[in-house]
């Protein structure tokens, strides 16, 4: 498709109350203008202009790997935003969308039958309407006898009889690029608010004797736009829908859709089940047959298959095929756990590899390690990575056996098949096949304890 979009993100957004333009402010972990520039990009737009203005320095990096940016210096209007792009754009000749930035739920089937719709036509421009339950606050859809589109009045402009219209503009249009710029020169802000509307780029557009379609889209909810914390909710609540909706028709399970939270880049295979209280997020993979909750958060982490993650943190972290996680375990960044093997109760593991079979199944914490393959962890060891400046390795060999509460201080190796006593403090290197203690010698005092009561009794 040869077109190319305009994305309006220069505003404030005051009613979000925020130290961050509303633009930046995020849904299911992706900013509200990074959903509308590859909504565009999806649709097969290859051109985009961001248009960036209050707090640029936040929304700038968010926009400028793929998309020209351009600054609106002064924010006057839907017009005026558009209108600073007459230079980047001056080179083109063809259909070109306007999205606003801060409506997260534009598709790109709709931005690709509006570019198709004017195309088809050859109309000066085509604007995206809707039917809203409450029209309060849109600029209202004027038809003229015919029933084409005549103008669109604002709502602080429009008399009572245009008040009570029903159909309202979305603030999604596609027009003939050359008719736009040669409007835009026109437009006046002679208005309640004296602004430059781009609205008026429709009526200018007609006197021109230019033709002007609407295209009524078929859900309004795709042209909420996003101007309160209540209405980024809103929108986070309709993503939700879409996502898990889209998962469980291609063979996801879900026990409760309302408590799944999935990014849009989340990828699942079919026959995996999601229990309630699940979030995955970023660029996370799951794998078929796995189960992953309840209560547990997923970010940028690759589960494999026939896998058990329950109440689990995971942060940049990869889960082999059958590996099993919690309840209550973390894994941090770099952490692996092979085929087979068990991170379990209160356990966290950062920076580590546990081998395939083996296990690390309770209250404890593993940094920096490298475990073999079929190795057991008892409870409660530690592997002591940290020297207060720097972080050292340990190395466990295939079918070692940990005793519990074990320190294992790095930098230390522990061999193959050797085994560690429970209560042990491993500063040096075990050999393979080696028993380990380092455990002090049990004392007994006959009598002790009993004496010990009788003299506070008489005291």
């Amino acid at each position: 498709m040869q077109a190319a979009a305009i994305v309006l993100a220069a505003g404030a957004g005051t009613r979000m109350k925020s130290k961050k333009p509303k633009v930046v402010h995020e849904i299911l972990g992706k900013p509200l203008v990074r959903w509308v520039v590859d909504a565009a990009r999806e649709a097969g737009v290859e051109r985009v202009t961001s248009v960036v203005g209050h707090a640029r320095e936040q929304v700038i990096p968010l926009v400028e790997a793929d998309t020209d940016v351009v600054v609106q210096q002064e924010q006057n209007g839907t017009a005026g935003a558009v209108a600073v792009c007459a230079e980047a754009l001056a080179d083109f000749d063809g259909s070109l969308v306007v999205l606003s930035g801060d409506c997260p739920l534009i598709t790109a089937g709709t931005i690709a039958e509006l570019v198709r719709v004017r195309e088809e036509a050859g109309t000066a421009a085509v604007v995206l309407t809707m039917e809203p339950d409450d029209p309060f606050g849109y600029g209202r859809i004027v038809r003229d006898a015919q029933g084409a589109v005549a103008r669109i009045v604002e709502q602080k402009d429009a008399a009572p009889e245009e008040a009570a219209i029903r159909e309202c503009n979305s603030g999604f249009y596609c027009f003939d690029a050359r008719a736009l710029f040669e409007a835009l020169r026109q437009v006046g802000n002679d208005n309640a608010q004296g602004e430059f509307y781009l609205t008026d780029v429709l009526e200018i557009c007609r006197r021109a004797g230019r033709a002007v379609l609407a295209l009524p889209c078929g859900d309004a909810a795709e042209c909420l736009g996003v101007n309160s914390r209540i209405q980024l909710a809103e929108a986070a609540k309709h993503l939700q829908r879409r996502i898990n909706c889209a998962h469980m028709a291609a063979g996801v399970t879900m026990t409760d859709p309302d408590q799944v939270w999935i990014g849009p880049d989340v990828k699942l295979a079919q026959d995996v089940e999601l229990l309630p209280q699940t979030f995955l997020m970023g660029a996370t993979q799951v794998g078929e047959d796995s189960v992953i909750g309840p209560n547990s958060r997923l970010t940028d982490t690759v589960v494999g298959r026939g896998c058990i993650v329950d109440e689990t943190v995971a942060v940049e972290a990869r889960i082999d095929d059958g590996a099993t996680c919690g309840p209550r375990a973390y894994l941090r960044p770099a952490a692996h756990l092979c085929e087979g093997a068990k991170a379990g109760t209160h356990v966290e593991i950062k920076k580590s590899t546990v081998g395939k079979g083996s296990k690390v199944p309770h209250l404890s914490y593993i940094g920096d390690t490298t475990i073999g393959e079929d190795v057991n962890i008892g409870a409660g060891s530690i592997t002591c990575n940290y020297d207060g400046k720097k972080k050292h390795a340990t190395t466990i060999g295939d079918g070692a056996f940990i005793g519990s509460d074990t320190m294992m201080v790095a930098p230390v190796a522990i061999g193959a098949g050797a085994i560690v006593g429970a209560g042990s403090c491993i500063t040096k290197d075990v050999a393979p096949d080696a028993l380990a203690l380092t455990r002090p010698e049990q004392r007994e005092v006959p009598g002790w304890a009993a004496k010990k009561r009788a003299r506070q009794a008489g005291e």
